[in-house]
């Protein structure tokens, strides 16, 4: 499982993760409305919101990401329960060797002096 922490900048949703070297890495192309529905009832997500998912399911995810295909060194995904598609650009394969076939995900809010 791993764990990342969106949060909105400039419009959009992006993240930080020094330990790849990624810094206000947006998400794009479907991605920010499908962001927009896992937050939905986590008040001010907009400053930050935990994010963790996985390739295996894991007790009370809420979306299954189904992999559809890559397009511009990316892959697009489907979440069958809102009918959404969205781009993940090549930043996945910093948490993946590979696209996953499935991307199993959670929002929480948390504490932001942890």
């Amino acid at each position: 499982m791993l764990v990342i922490y969106p949060y909105r900048y400039q419009q959009t949703w992006v993240f930080d993760d020094e330990t790849v070297g990624l810094v206000r890495e947006p998400f794009v192309s479907g991605v920010p409305e499908m962001i927009d529905q896992l937050v939905e009832n986590i008040p001010n997500a907009e400053f930050g919101f935990r994010l963790l998912f996985s390739a295996n399911p894991f007790p009370g995810y809420q979306a299954e990401l189904l992999w559809l295909r890559e397009e511009y060194g990316g892959n697009w995904y489907f979440w069958q329960e809102t009918a959404q598609e969205g781009w993940l650009c090549p930043a996945l394969f910093q948490y993946s060797s590979v696209a996953p076939h499935k991307i199993y995900c959670k929002a929480e809010g948390f504490n932001r002096s942890e």
